[in-house]
């Protein structure tokens, strides 16, 4: 258990600080001794050993929508609102996951920060993150947000190379970001990106004293978070700054004058430390440690947030609230409904994490479970044990397996008496039956579960329908909010959906009725199917139609099933969306149909 020394934050700040000065340079220093890039960068030791010294409070924050959306394709709103009831609850009442990060840039994130917030949740707190821009404060003001992220580079590869800008120069410019923030009234998050390759003492501990400074005289605080950005930081005894985690936790702390409840760590596992780093900072005086949801982040990810979990609950010795099952909901998510491949070995979440197949180790899980698996996965993670399928199984064993490997839980799982089950378990007797002595491996299970358990899967063809549905309704949310749709004027209208049509070679059919479902715009189709509409006249009344009584119920985007065409025989879909005035108020429906398979190939262009 963590080991809370009450106190030593407040001995530091007692004693005498040493002011440390900007060191500004002609020429970047970029350590080419310990980053030759020609070479594997070395892990230099200058044989001074921190001791470790945590903090009162250790807590996470979360950057899943942030830099988890650097990784992959972007969220939906929908998705963004569920993973977000799941941080609440995997956090718990008491704020372990303390803070959850968001872009503020389009109107589809606006959208998804005014959804979660419209959830009233106190944990995680939702905060932005913005450029080193006094105009971009305006975002931060209009969401209703108390905090947001600033980036505040501070190594000499971003300072010269990046920017062009020299340290003096980039001071004052980061120096001035902050004390409009400080102005406005919100608390500054400043990312010191690139933190394991800069001048701690010549240009790290100096800015942050700067900014301590700022703080104080405006009676405020500001928070500093240290990004390791390539995920070289190490966590060694005695290693050297600029890499030493401990060092540079300390330096924020011990020098620059940062309490450690406004210290947070950022890692990245180009390097395969993100989660012992991230440890590492809060052993050695950092409160807040960041991460993502399964680790999904740029390049190789950032630490995983359900990894973090487990290790805060294991050096605090406390639950403290937080629900570690809906660690398995959250993976089921990722898989079912984002189509997120999770590798089966993945730590506390693949499909195979507690599977063991190796004889000898089945054996000794059959006498008792505790001799091969981690703790009680069933109880911890509502993942029960599972050991490889022999004869010797039931279907019992199978229905076990079965829901152990694709986490089904509550009233998902499959019951031995399931057809599916029985099934397979009379090919697994056959199997022996014939002679075969060893264990059915989980490659053969899957293929068996597929063909007699197909619920449990989603097709490819599901995914590629999801992502078709997601930009036909990205496509009409940029179209509809346009000043010429929303004016109702037909020519303006007309105008605008020509040019989007001539864009978008997938698009069959544009239109837009007024409130009574009278079609008010002519045909606007593509040139080689315009005869094709020419049955359609100009005052047709689609008021009957779903996707035109579906916006105008629920006032939000609909996109249709799948048809065939009467007009050009394609397979295509339907994505409709409501008009508003600029009262708000519903005065007609924008429709598009789009030909299904022009539309993925346009996504696979992308």
């Amino acid at each position: 258990m963590v080991a809370m020394k009450k106190g030593s934050f407040l001995d530091s700040r007692i004693r005498k600080r040493e002011r440390f000065q900007l060191q500004d340079v002609d020429e970047p220093n970029l350590f080419r001794d310990v980053f030759p890039y020609e070479e594997v960068c070395r892990i230099e030791f200058d044989h001074r050993v921190e001791v470790i010294d945590p903090p009162v409070e250790i807590f996470i924050t979360d950057t899943t929508f942030r830099d988890g959306q650097q990784a992959r394709p972007p969220y939906t709103v929908q998705q963004i609102a569920d993973l977000y009831d799941m941080l609440h609850r995997l956090g718990g009442p008491n704020g372990i996951i303390r803070q959850s990060e968001f872009f503020l840039y389009s109107d589809k994130d606006k959208e998804a920060v005014q959804t979660c917030l419209e959830k009233g949740y106190r944990y995680p707190e939702i905060t932005g993150w913005i450029r080193a821009d006094k105009g971009d404060f305006k975002l931060v003001k209009e969401m209703g947000l108390k905090e947001t992220g600033i980036l505040t580079s501070v190594s000499d590869y971003h300072i010269f190379l990046k920017l062009g800008k020299n340290r003096r120069t980039a001071m004052i410019d980061y120096l001035r970001v902050v004390e409009a923030a400080l102005a406005e009234g919100v608390k500054p998050r400043c990312h010191f990106e690139d933190v394991t390759r800069a001048d701690v003492y010549g240009f790290v501990v100096p800015l942050a004293q700067e900014f301590m400074r700022l703080a104080q005289e405006g009676g405020a605080t500001v928070k500093i978070r240290l990004c390791d950005t390539l995920g070289l930081g190490v966590s060694y005894p005695g290693a050297a700054l600029p890499r030493s985690v401990p060092k540079l936790v300390r330096a924020l702390v011990d020098d620059a004058g940062i309490p450690p409840e406004e210290i947070e760590w950022h890692g990245h596992n180009d390097f395969h430390k993100v989660l012992i780093n991230s440890t590492t900072a809060w052993l050695y005086g950092c409160s807040g440690v960041n991460g993502s949801l399964l680790g999904f982040g740029e390049r190789t990810g950032n630490a995983p947030i359900e990894g973090l979990l487990i290790e805060y609950i294991g050096l605090t010795g406390d639950h403290n609230g937080v629900d570690t099952t809906v660690i398995t909901e959250i993976r089921n998510y990722f898989e079912r409904a984002i189509g997120e491949h999770i590798p089966k070995n993945y730590p506390f979440v693949g499909a195979e994490f507690n599977t063991t197949r190796a004889g000898i180790h089945a054996d000794g899980i059959l006498k008792n479970e505790e001799i091969y698996n981690i703790f009680n996965t069933a109880k911890i993670l509502n993942r029960p044990l599972t050991v490889a399928i022999s004869d010797k199984s039931g279907t019992a064993g199978i229905a076990q397996w079965i829901n152990s490997y694709f986490a089904l839980i509550d009233n998902e799982r499959v019951d031995k008496r399931h057809p599916g089950v029985a099934k397979i378990y009379k090919w697994v007797k056959d199997e022996y039956a014939q002679g075969r002595s060893t264990d059915i491996s989980s490659d053969e299970m899957k293929k068996r579960a597929r063909k007699h358990l197909p619920e449990l899967f989603i097709s490819d063809f599901d995914l590629i329908k999801q992502r078709a549905y997601e930009m036909a309704a990205h496509l009409i949310e940029e179209v509809v909010d346009d000043p010429a749709i929303r004016s109702m004027e037909p020519t303006r209208q007309e105008a605008l959906l020509e040019k989007v049509e001539q864009e978008n070679p997938f698009i069959q059919f544009l239109y837009v009725t007024d409130d009574k479902g009278q079609k008010v715009t002519r045909n606007i189709t593509r040139p080689e199917d315009r005869a094709k509409y020419e049955q359609i006249g100009s005052d047709v009344d689609y008021s009957n139609r779903e996707w035109f009584i579906e916006p105008f119920k629920t006032g939000k985007v609909y996109v249709t099933d799948f048809y065939t065409s009467m007009f050009t025989g394609a397979l295509c879909i339907t994505v409709s969306a409501p008009i508003r005035n600029k009262d708000e108020a519903i005065v007609g429906i924008l429709g598009m149909d789009l030909k299904f398979e022009e539309l993925i190939k346009a996504e696979d262009l992308s």
